[in-house]
């Protein structure tokens, strides 16, 4: 698994990784939905409330360990995440998929 990642998705990881909220916000498709912890958020307005609550309530850093491209418009990226989470260490699993230049689905999965 080593495809290069789409530019937004990039961008995605490296927003996150500054913290900056709003640039990860922007990365997002107006329609966009994001599935993370077995919640789903619906909607810039609900995905924003996601990056300031559940999404930023942790430190961590975050290894990419490889990308796949599953068609086009898809593309799954592994990574190894460390924190202050409980249990401290965990490999996740984050399935986008794509509306152009922007994310319109994003599930983060173990």
């Amino acid at each position: 698994m080593n495809t290069r990642m789409p530019d937004v998705v990039a961008r995605y990881f490296e927003a996150s990784a500054r913290r900056d909220m709003e640039a990860v916000g922007a990365a997002f498709a107006e329609d966009a939905v994001v599935t993370d912890e077995g919640h789903t958020w619906c909607g810039t307005a609900e995905i924003r409330a996601w990056l300031e609550g559940p999404a930023s309530q942790y430190e961590y850093t975050t290894e990419i360990l490889g990308a796949q491209a599953e068609d086009e418009d898809a593309v799954t990226v592994t990574a190894r995440v460390d924190g202050d989470f409980p249990g401290g260490t965990a490999q996740l699993t984050w399935h986008f998929t794509l509306a152009g230049d922007r994310i319109r689905h994003l599930r983060i999965a173990p």
